[in-house]
Parts: C-alpha cells; sequence; structure tokens
C-alpha cells in the first residue's frame, strides 16, 4: 500500500510534478524547492556537532582509560588498578545521576558500562579467580543489565546483545565444542537469539513507545541476526548432501528473515534497508551455489566460469537494483530509507 500523499518528501522531482498538474504556482514552486534543498538552519547543526563531539568525547576517554591501565599495569597495585577503576565508574554513574534523562546523562551511563568489564578483568588478574572469558563477558552482561533497563538508551542495549553474543560463543568454543560436531548450531542460536530481540524491538516500536522509534536499532540487530545464518546456510547450498543438520537450519531461518524483511518493508510503507538485507542475502546465497556448480561440476571450463562469475554478480546487482527502485515507487519509500 502507497503511504499517503502528506507522508511523503517533499523531492523537488514531486514539486515539479505538482506544478506541472497545476496543483503549485511558480511563486508557490519556487519557495517550495528553496525549502525542499534548503541546509539545516543554525541550531540543527550546532544540536548535531554537540551531539557527535559528546559521544565522539565519551569513546575517547574510555579508550585513553584502557590504554592507561595496559600501559602502567605491571607499575600500579593491584588495589591502585582496581580503586581507579571503581573511582571512574562511580563518577560516570553520579554523572548520569546528576545530568538525569539526556544525552550527556545516558552517555555517561554507557561509559559506566563500559567500565565495568575493565573492572571485572582487573579483578580476575588480580586474584586469580580462574575464571573463565566466557564468564566475564556473560557477568558483564548482567551486572549491567539494570542500567540498560533505566538509560532506554539504544547503544547501551546493543553493548549488553554483543557481550550476550560473546559470551556464547566462547561457551560454545570452550565447552560445548567438543560434544557438538556441528559448528553450524553456534550461528543458529546467535541468529535466533538477535532474531528474538530484533522482533522484540520492532513489536514495542510498532506498540509506539517513544524511546523505540528510531529505525537505526532494528537495522543492526537485523544484520546480527541474518548475518551468521547466512554464513552458516553456504554450506548447504554448496553441497546439500553433505551439509551438517545446523546448516539447513541456518537456511531455513535465512528464508524467514526474508518473509520477515518484506513483511516489515510494506507494513512500514517503505523499509529499504531490509529489502537491500534481503537481497544481500539471496545474492550471497545464489552466488555461492553458483561457484559451487563451476568450480565441482564443470571443471574442464572453469576458465569460462571465471569470466561467466563476473556477469552473474553484475545481472543480479541489476536485477535487485531495479526490483528496489519498483518498491520504492510502490511505497512512496526515499532513497534515505
Amino acid at each position: 500500500m502507497p503511504k499517503p500523499l502528506l507522508d511523503l518528501d517533499a523531492t523537488p522531482e514531486r514539486l515539479r510534478a505538482l506544478a506541472d498538474a497545476g496543483v503549485l504556482t511558480p511563486s508557490a514552486l519556487e519557495r517550495a524547492l528553496h525549502l525542499s534543498v534548503a541546509t539545516p538552519p543554525r541550531e540543527a547543526w550546532r544540536r548535531f556537532l554537540s551531539t557527535t563531539l559528546m559521544g565522539l568525547g565519551a569513546l575517547l576517554v574510555l579508550a585513553g582509560v584502557i590504554y592507561f591501565f595496559a600501559y602502567n599495569w605491571a607499575q600500579m597495585h593491584r588495589f591502585a588498578k582496581l580503586g581507579l577503576i571503581a573511582a571512574a565508574i562511580s563518577g560516570a554513574v553520579v554523572g548520569a545521576w546528576r545530568q538525569g534523562d539526556t544525552l550527556g546523562g545516558r552517555l555517561s551511563l554507557l561509559a559506566a558500562s563500559v567500565l565495568v568489564g575493565p573492572l571485572l578483568a582487573v579483578y580476575g588478574q588480580a586474584y586469580q579467580t580462574g575464571a573463565d572469558p566466557y564468564g566475564l563477558f556473560l557477568g558483564w552482561a548482567v551486572l549491567i543489565l539494570p542500567w540498560v533497563a533505566v538509560s532506554r538508551f539504544a547503544p547501551l542495549g546493543l553493548l549488553a546483545l554483543v557481550l550476550v553474543n560473546t559470551g556464547i560463543g566462547l561457551y560454545w568454543e570452550q565447552v560445548l565444542e567438543a560434544r557438538y560436531d556441528d559448528p553450524h548450531w553456534l550461528a543458529v542460536v546467535l541468529g535466533g537469539l538477535n532474531g528474538f530481540v530484533w522482533a522484540t524491538y520492532e513489536h514495542f516500536a510498532n506498540l509506539r513507545v517513544s524511546w523505540l522509534q528510531a529505525r537505526w536499532p532494528p537495522r543492526v540487530l537485523a544484520v546480527m541476526a541474518v548475518a551468521p545464518v547466512l554464513i552458516a546456510a553456504v554450506p548447504f547450498v554448496v553441497s546439500p548432501s553433505r551439509a551438517h543438520p545446523g546448516a539447513l537450519v541456518a537456511t531455513a531461518l535465512v528464508l524467514a528473515s526474508l518473509a520477515a524483511e518484506y513483511a516489515l518493508h510494506r507494513h512500514l510503507r517503505g523499509e529499504l534497508f531490509m529489502l537491500t538485507l534481503g537481497a544481500v542475502s539471496v545474492m550471497t546465497l545464489l552466488t555461492s551455489g553458483a561457484v559451487s556448480v563451476v568450480f565441482d561440476s564443470y571443471r574442464d571450463v572453469e576458465v569460462l566460469g571465471l569470466f561467466m562469475l563476473p556477469l552473474f554478480v553484475i545481472g543480479q546487482v541489476a536485477l535487485a537494483v531495479w526490483w528496489l527502485r519498483h518498491e520504492a515507487r510502490a511505497t512512496g519509500a526515499t532513497e534515505e530509507s
């Protein structure tokens, strides 16, 4: 279903079409064109620069803290290490409390959450707890969950999810890998977990939860959900008879993600990023299958295959671009969608 006309972006092409239809007078067209391509006002630039520099400054401070401990590790007493990190965490938490529900407060809470990891690492090194690395990352994620809940800050939530993904990956490598000879199940677990978080985000965003209206977090979650199962699905496409069961399940999840991406695009009346992700997934699988056919089944014509594969990829890209443009026109979406 196309977007309502009043929800469409006022692009120069649409404005000229309105003028050709007699809806806009020449003076109104000139004014509308000026507004549609005008640069943001000074206040918008100031807000953008303030946000960007504040985020960059927080990242640089965190990097400085980590490198400080890395450089002075041997010379510092364990109490000094723990005390300095605890003081930094306390200062960040106090800063978040004083600034409240502002960008500065959320970045302070993000900084405190990041510093929890070095605190756990320093404690483990100083007292030789013998804890496994996966315990560090999973414990890190558990400890910052209350801050994730109260902050309502998407980057902090993504940090917690990355920590959980890392912990699960390390746990699989250190504990479960010897029991399961199918490594594709790890991709299925990570894809299922990230897909569940993605679906949860979209559900509450659809309920108009105010702090879940930004579109970049679900796009990151979609990539995190699709990437592992897409990689695990390639062996099934290349050699179905020799693929592990986990690869088959991963392929089914990739197909399910394609349906979810298209349904979301239609529901939001223009989510071209999701369609692009789906197109990349399909092209990856088709290209992998084509490579397998050329180099496994027709070894006598491998040279010809080397010339044909680039043409095959170019044809897929051209078809994907045509389809994306068709969907953009059908839903009234723009390239920024």
